[in-house]
């Protein structure tokens, strides 16, 4: 049977030490101090929260990792197998020297990584407390370990992709005119954990001249007959893996009369960036292959965003699809791949899926239509 912390199914405790090992071997003799949040979660099992007392994984380049935590919030860390994975559980009380207990599983550490979303209160407060060691961010180490993602990431991710679709299945349910943004989000925002999310983690519902506007949200504009509208929308499943799907509808027939012909470029430059996903490829050549569409019909000033983010325990992580990104891909990588094109004062339009580069090509996580979907 698998384990469970309060939040949610814990992987194998192989799966875990194997991440816990290579993490201390990415780090070259570098210690780690691994805060609450997503890197936590990776290399535990749990993620942890983060508050004013300090909870920290620390792992030394040799010795056993400990997991630093004040003894109020241990039982968060219950269903854990901390013990088979060896990681010794310090706890600590008000007034205890929290930093202290940290840096004693440090000493003689030249350098030590820090997690990157680490409060300021106690990055100040470590440094203190290990005045020579040089201190540098975890991110980059853990990142390379995070973006090839394994059998069961890779599953995780296939159900939050479903359970996003099925989602968007259901948008005709509640956008029609005479309702406004916010209305629809929160509809939408109930079907997420309906359709099998933890959560919703963000609703985007961008009608007419706010679709323009890549990261608008929700606002009290009531929706028209003729609204090009973009729904935008992702949460977590219980493993922790994200959903993030973009659609774009139609309310009625749409009032302008370019929309036919523009959407069509978009969905050919979706589907050009989908197609250049292999092994070996670089992502800045992912986002080359869908500008290159776009710009060929001269619409390029009206793509203003990357093609894409990678996706897992987080819903923006390593490895971004952008132009200056010479990295090559790797079976086991995971991100989005979603042009726009956004026309200031009239509407705008995206087409998101999120795929995952496999041992030859690729395997979308999405499997809705991508044509213009008219309401």
């Amino acid at each position: 049977m698998a384990r469970r912390s309060p939040l949610g199914p814990v992987p194998e405790s192989a799966v875990l030490r194997s991440r816990l090992e290579r993490a201390r071997e990415a780090a070259a003799g570098t210690g780690l101090l691994i805060a609450p949040g997503s890197d936590l979660r990776y290399l535990l099992g749990q993620p942890g929260g983060s508050f004013e007392r300090l909870t920290t994984l620390v792992i030394p380049a040799d010795g056993a990792p400990a997991l630093v935590v004040p003894k109020l919030e241990a039982p968060g860390y219950d269903g854990l197998p901390l013990e088979e994975l060896g990681v010794e559980v310090v706890t600590w009380v008000d007034g205890d020297d929290a930093y202290g207990l940290a840096a004693d599983r440090l000493r003689g550490s030249d350098r030590v990584a820090v997690s990157d979303f680490t409060p300021a209160l106690h990055v100040l407060a470590l440094r203190d407390a290990l005045p020579k060691a040089e201190q540098t961010l975890a991110g980059p180490i853990v990142r390379e370990l995070r973006m090839r993602k394994d059998a069961a990431e890779v599953e995780a991710l296939r159900k939050a992709g479903a359970a996003i679709d099925r989602v968007h299945a259901r948008v005709g349910e509640w956008l029609r005119p005479g309702r406004t943004e916010a209305e629809v989000g929160a509809d939408i925002a109930d079907a997420i954990v309906e359709e099998g999310h933890v959560m919703a983690d963000f609703v985007i519902v961008a009608s007419g001249p706010n679709g323009a506007s890549p990261h608008h949200a929700l606002s009290d504009r009531v929706i028209e007959a003729g609204d090009i509208v973009v729904v935008d929308i992702g949460g977590p499943v219980a493993e922790g893996y994200n959903s993030d799907s973009t659609r774009t509808y139609a309310v009625g027939t749409p009032r302008d009369a370019d929309v036919a012909a523009t959407y069509a470029v978009l969905r050919d430059a979706q589907q050009a960036a989908v197609d250049a996903v292999r092994p070996g490829v670089s992502a800045e050549s992912i986002d080359a292959a869908a500008r290159e569409v776009i710009a060929a019909a001269g619409f390029g000033d009206f793509f203003i965003h990357r093609t894409g983010h990678g996706i897992g325990l987080d819903v923006h992580e390593e490895p971004y699809i952008v132009g200056g990104n010479g990295l090559l891909l790797e079976p086991g990588m995971a991100f989005s791949v979603e042009p726009g094109i956004y026309q200031p004062g009239r509407w705008g339009a995206r087409i998101e899926d999120i795929v995952v580069v496999t041992e030859d090509g690729v395997e979308p996580m999405n499997q809705r239509p991508h044509d213009l979907v008219v309401l």
